[in-house]
């Protein structure tokens, strides 16, 4: 459904501080809402991101925000992982720069907190189809007469809040987005951890050093391994090796940087 871009503007008043929020909202030239990857894996839904901010404040889980800092916050606290943990954790995908991030989900929101939407059986909102977040539907439908779960006028249409260092570095946007989020948890297969000393783990186009960019995994996230080969010789956060894991669609993270509890492949050669 095609619709005029239209610009919101937000006063949040927060421990006395007075901010003003201005977002511009430009729906896809996909239904946002609908499946965009296989349901045979981790279900992928296009929704409307917002940059969270709040440096310095303490997310759900007891995470305390820092600058330029990498996870998620997702409208339902069943999908909250412990600080410094990956239990619950999205790769977002910017269709507008062709970047992705894997990230943690370590916060609750936007708007609502039991809008688990992804879910086949969702606890909220249960006559809305499964990945259409219920502010997006009050946003654009007047569902629920336009209001969240407390009864707030939903003025954007978010269905997931981007940490400010994935918003800016690690997807690369400027203005708060539509973009893919897969919710990894929900498919299988042979799992890893990405462990850094908390910077980032560069995600690169193929098994070498030398590859293009094509995003970043956060410290934390916990992702599935596709595949596995040989590659470029990595000294990582966990020792040196030249096995690649692929985790993504054409995304591949050195083992030096993966924790699988071996150091051998868990998954058969691409």
């Amino acid at each position: 459904m095609n619709q005029p871009e239209q610009r919101t503007r937000l006063r949040v008043v927060l421990a006395g501080t007075v901010a003003a929020l201005t977002w511009t909202v430009v729906p896809p030239a996909a239904a946002a809402g609908d499946p965009v990857g296989s349901e045979s894996t981790a279900p992928t839904y296009r929704v409307f991101a917002t940059r969270e901010g709040l440096v310095g404040r303490t997310t759900a889980n007891g995470h305390v925000i820092t600058e330029r800092d990498h996870f998620v916050a997702l409208p339902s606290r069943l999908a909250l992982s412990a600080d410094q943990s990956g239990t619950y954790t999205v790769r977002v995908c910017a269709p507008s720069t062709g970047r992705c991030e894997y990230a943690p989900v370590w916060d609750v929101g936007p708007w609502n907190t039991t809008d688990d939407y992804w879910s086949t059986a969702r606890h909220a909102s249960m006559d809305l189809p499964r990945g259409l977040p219920e502010a997006q539907a009050a946003y654009q439908q007047g569902y629920n007469g336009g209001l969240d779960q407390f009864g707030r006028q939903v003025l954007s249409p978010a269905g997931i809040d981007l940490a400010d260092g994935m918003f800016w570095d690690g997807l690369r946007l400027t203005d708060n987005s539509w973009v893919d989020v897969s919710y990894l948890w929900v498919g299988s297969g042979p799992r890893g951890t990405v462990r850094t000393s908390g910077s980032p783990l560069n995600v690169r186009a193929s098994a070498s050093t030398s590859a293009p960019l094509v995003g970043v995994a956060a410290n934390w996230s916990n992702v599935v391994v596709e595949c596995t080969v040989r590659g470029t010789w990595v000294n990582g956060y966990l020792g040196s090796t030249n096995l690649w894991n692929r985790i993504g669609p054409g995304h591949f993270v050195s083992d030096a940087y993966l924790q699988t509890g071996t150091g051998n492949p868990i998954a058969p050669a691409c």
